[in-house]
């Protein structure tokens, strides 16, 4: 059984690692399909902070994963077919676009599964650039207000 999952995967984290650990469960290859800059552009606001191949480079170096492919447009059905996939894992945020559509209407017609699955909630990639963002403005701020105090001497 080929398992198939996509994802940014950017700045990877124990909830990352906790979706792969659980999909490799479901399947005998786990694969996984990594978005391009300029596909997750289409979807999220901002573009990853790390470059798609160090974010592949990553995931090829986790013991769960037995397969990692880069995907340069917002389209799954070419993956799964190629992949011969039996098991679509999609994150509890899966909407209703076209490209979601097609893929499922190819496994439901092809008798394959899609599994949904829930974050994990301990973190996020949004939670933890929220976080350093946070931090370096009470950085900034602390550096500010220590400069402030600082005596002025007359020239």
């Amino acid at each position: 059984m080929v398992v198939y999952t996509v994802g940014t995967f950017d700045l990877l984290h124990v909830g990352h690692l906790a979706l792969l650990e659980y999909c490799k469960t479901l399947g005998d290859t786990f694969a996984v399909g990594v978005a391009s800059d300029e596909v997750v552009n289409l979807y999220k606001p901002n573009v990853p902070v790390i470059p798609l191949n160090q974010r592949v480079e990553m995931l090829k170096a986790l013991h769960c994963v037995d397969i990692v492919r880069s995907y340069h447009e917002l389209e799954y059905v070419s993956a799964c077919r190629e992949l011969n996939v039996d098991i679509f894992v999609i994150g509890e945020d899966w909407g209703g676009g076209a490209h979601n559509l097609a893929v499922e209407a190819y496994l439901k017609a092809a008798g394959k599964q899609i599994v949904q699955v829930s974050y994990n909630p301990r973190t996020s990639t949004t939670k933890i650039k929220q976080r350093v963002i946070a931090q370096n403005h009470a950085s900034v701020r602390i550096s500010q207000s220590v400069v402030e105090d600082i005596p002025k001497v007359a020239a």
